[in-house]
């Protein structure tokens, strides 16, 4: 049996602590291979660039407006949204929010 550097679960609660390395905008909670669970929970403006692989983010808190490319969609807690590599993308119309990502 192989262990694995992070739980193979967390809650929002722990994520929400979760240490924020200095100059990020997200901490990482799980990684394997590929894949990575972060946390991000952005203030006041949401300044994201394209990024290299896909991402999907499961909206914890908060409401808003989700921007990819040229689509717009509203999103509530339990949402699920979806930014494929490379697409511009960016949270809008939101005070405060927390994503896992």
């Amino acid at each position: 049996m192989t262990d694995v550097p992070y739980p193979i679960a967390i809650t929002f609660a722990a994520a929400r602590k979760a240490p924020m390395p200095e100059g990020k905008r997200s901490a990482e909670l799980m990684k394997h291979g590929t894949m990575r669970l972060l946390y991000y929970a952005p203030k006041g403006a949401d300044p994201q660039q394209p990024h290299k692989q896909d991402e999907l983010y499961v909206v914890a808190s908060g409401s808003g407006a989700f921007l990819c490319g040229t689509q717009r969609a509203g999103f509530v807690p339990g949402d699920v949204l979806f930014a494929p590599a490379g697409a511009v993308h960016r949270l809008k119309t939101f005070r405060t929010i927390s994503l896992f990502g």
